[in-house]
């Protein structure tokens, strides 16, 4: 049984701002620039560690490695390691647009399959918004096009967004954060993507960031709209992870039945997590991971945290 705090990987990608440092409780990172906390992650290139217990130090992927099913649950026999990643990001730019291959191109090209991923908007300055999809339809020959000619964005299909929204963004679909939203992103752990515009940004050495013509001309998706998948009661439920709300005001009893774990992201107000004679505090931006052999426990405080599932 486990109460994990969880130390995200921090990333100063050249877009990003400082509002996790300020508003997020991020202030142990000493940059200026953070556009992105992993907050949990297996991945090489930014692996969460853990802050307490018999795994101090550690990273996350050696407790999933060492613990296995036991605190994964029995659901997590599915799966080939952990499945999902969670990621808080402040897009002080326009991130640039990219696409996963859509299932077709994907299964036939042997490239690993799918894209659970969604958007929970923390906050978005006024006007500012998400890129998802196009206006029209297009061609394959107009949309190769118009990523050569660097013109992409005059299809591209910007929807205005606010706290509380929730986005799913499928294979084969154009998309991208835009300057002033700052999201909780979950994903699935592999993904294939190809970036197709850049907003005209350049390497440090002047050199355009490359693009992937010829794989997305073939793995896009050219007809308007963002399909999502039926929540069935959720925020998002896919096969990576289901993705719920708690809205905390006083006590909420938890429950763990062995199938799944859960994975607590505090995004507003702070509280205390309760199991038996332990007591693990939480305030707004830590991200706490509770293995699925918990059994019971309890939440209380004031706030909203997001939940995810396997």
């Amino acid at each position: 049984m486990a109460v994990l705090r969880l130390k995200p990987a921090y990333k100063d990608f050249l877009w990003g701002g400082s509002r996790l440092k300020k508003e997020y409780g991020k202030s142990e990172y000493h940059g200026y620039v953070l556009a992105e906390t992993w907050e949990i992650s297996c991945d090489p290139e930014g692996l969460t560690t853990i802050r307490n217990g018999p795994y101090k130090g550690r990273t996350f992927e050696e407790y999933v490695e060492a613990e296995g099913q036991k605190a994964m649950g029995t659901r997590f026999e599915r799966f080939d390691g952990f499945p999902f990643s969670v990621k808080l990001i402040d897009a002080h730019q326009n991130l640039s647009i990219k696409l996963h291959p859509k299932v077709e191109y994907a299964a036939e090209h042997g490239l690993v399959q799918g894209n659970d991923e969604c958007w929970y908007i923390l906050d978005a300055l006024p006007n500012a918004g998400i890129f998802c999809g196009v206006d029209r339809e297009l061609n394959k020959e107009e949309f190769a096009s118009m990523i050569e000619q660097n013109t992409l964005k005059q299809v591209l299909h910007f929807k205005e967004v606010h706290p509380g929204e929730v986005y799913y963004l499928g294979p084969g679909i154009l998309h991208s954060i835009g300057a002033g939203v700052l999201v909780m992103e979950i994903k699935q752990r592999l993904q294939v993507k190809y970036r197709v515009y850049d907003f005209g940004r350049v390497q440090p050495d002047g050199t355009p960031r490359k693009l992937s013509i010829e794989e997305a001309v073939d793995s896009a998706i050219l007809t308007p709209g963002c399909p999502t998948p039926d929540p069935e009661g959720h925020l998002v439920k896919c096969h990576s992870f289901t993705l719920d709300k708690i809205e905390l005001s006083g006590e909420v009893n938890m429950e763990l039945d062995g199938s799944t774990f859960h994975y607590l992201l505090d995004i507003d107000g702070d509280g205390i997590l309760v199991s038996g004679d332990s007591r693990t505090e939480f305030v707004k931006g830590d991200s706490l991971f509770i293995s699925a052999d918990q059994g019971s426990y309890k939440l209380k405080g004031k706030g909203t945290l997001l939940l995810a599932t396997i």
